[in-house]
């Protein structure tokens, strides 16, 4: 049995209930929402991922006994909240950015409708899935977009959590790499995997020759073969003669990769290996791989740099109450206004205004707007250009659509990102440091 993610929280999220009970405002209609305020140092977009496995948890968000029996042993939370948790399930309404989407500061990315204490309790599982996932997509765009249509495996399970490297694997493809090394990513989420052997495999052996006839024999010499163990000319010439010209791939795992490859390719054609391919690996992120962009390589693999955000492990996202209404009243919109964490309230709907190219000029936030209403901007867009509806519907009173869940729901996320990228100006691709591409307008 699957465990209940309901205390994957933070305690503060059932003391405000407990209260909020007990002070008669725990069924107050309310609107939340998750947003940036700004994207990491640098960045010019970023890229929304998570929701697929958000929508899952909120299906999943239960009390059990145990859970309850806890509470009660450690005096968090009093009996009428203990049997509001018992009976809990998400019966609100949920919109946002499809997963896939670029956002900017300030884009309303998920608007959670529902009582103070439904919607409140959210808060930590809600940032805890976007803010990673997204940073994971975020960095994993960033070196789509230099790869140059070259393609890029996920490979970072060792240097990050058992849990957050499937969510990587999961956002990375969403962002376009085209494989994992993740095995439960491939079982859960339907993403190709990848990997042949690594240099243990090679130092098993008595001879890096034998390490390859191994190697070879078991998968075939379409293999990838490692060569960098212990002298890379070297471990090209025996993989070449013990698997022929016909080779499928080499590896190069070290060294000065600019150099190393272009020297490579030289020896592999000069021995007739002329369709072997060159995968290198090493420690890349964005940078390098962009270093990387005259050299013969084939295929990237990336570790460290995209699980951890490639320096931005977390995007920064907020989840704040923006606006409350008792039954048969007007919404009222609320903020936090203390010095540099200012939020803007009220309900909201968001377009991306794109000009008569396709190119993504302006992020539209519609204040004091319905999610759910078709956007109407208050301002026609000018001839030639049009407005891009942002937000979704996720959750309707409780039930989940389905289509963004799950391995179609991955499927879909990814073709999205691969349209919405399409709609970047080309500026939103240098990697040095500026502000987000397109400005976010409050309308």
């Amino acid at each position: 049995m699957t465990p209940s993610p309901a205390f994957r929280t933070d305690r503060y999220e059932l003391t405000m209930v407990d209260a909020a009970i007990q002070s008669g405002r725990a069924d107050l209609e309310c609107m939340f929402e998750a947003f940036a305020r700004r994207l990491p140092t640098g960045r010019r977009y970023g890229i929304v991922a998570g929701t697929g496995r958000l929508l899952e948890l909120i299906r999943q968000f239960r009390f059990e006994d145990s859970e309850l029996s806890w509470l009660e042993e450690n005096a968090v939370v009093r009996r009428p909240t203990l049997d509001f948790l018992a009976n809990y399930s998400f019966r609100g309404s949920i919109w946002g950015y499809q997963e896939g989407d670029a956002y900017f500061p300030g884009s309303p990315l998920l608007q959670v409708e529902s009582t103070f204490a439904e919607g409140v309790m959210l808060e930590t599982i809600i940032l805890s899935v976007l803010n990673y996932d997204t940073s994971v997509a975020s960095a994993a765009a960033r070196m789509v977009s230099v790869s140059l249509g070259r393609p890029l495996a996920e490979m970072g399970s060792r240097r990050t959590s058992e849990h957050a490297a499937v969510a990587a694997a999961r956002a990375a493809y969403i962002a376009g790499f085209a494989a994992t090394s993740s095995l439960e990513a491939g079982r859960t989420w339907g993403i190709p995997t990848m990997g042949t052997a690594a240099h243990s495999f090679v130092l098993l052996h008595d001879s890096e020759e034998e390490a390859f006839r191994a190697q070879v024999d078991a998968f075939g010499t379409n293999t990838t073969l490692l060569v960098d163990t212990y002298d890379v000319p070297r471990g090209i010439a025996l993989a070449v003669k013990v698997a022929g010209p016909q080779l499928g791939a080499i590896r190069i795992d070290s060294g000065d990769l600019p150099t190393v490859v272009a020297a490579a390719r030289v020896q592999l054609d000069s021995l007739g290996a002329v369709n072997t391919t060159i995968t290198v690996t090493s420690d890349l992120d964005e940078f390098s791989i962009a270093a990387l962009s005259a050299s013969p390589v084939d295929a990237f693999g990336v570790g460290t740099s995209v699980v951890t955000g490639s320096g931005e492990p977390a995007a920064g996202l907020v989840y704040k109450l923006v606006a409350h209404r008792s039954p048969d009243t007007e919404w009222v919109p609320v903020a936090k206004t203390s010095a540099s964490k200012v939020s803007i309230g009220g309900r909201k709907n968001a377009v991306r205004r794109l000009d008569e190219h396709g190119t993504a000029r302006q992020e539209i936030v519609l204040l004091g707007a319905e999610p759910a209403a078709a956007p109407l901007d208050t301002e026609p867009p000018q001839e030639g250009t049009r407005d891009r509806a942002l937000l979704v519907p996720l959750i309707v009173e409780g039930v989940v659509d389905e289509r963004y869940t799950g391995t179609a729901g991955t499927t879909l996320a990814r073709a999205h990102c691969a349209t919405v990228m399409t709609e970047l100006p080309i500026e939103a691709f240098r990697l040095g440091r500026g502000e987000a591409v397109i400005p976010t307008i409050y309308r």
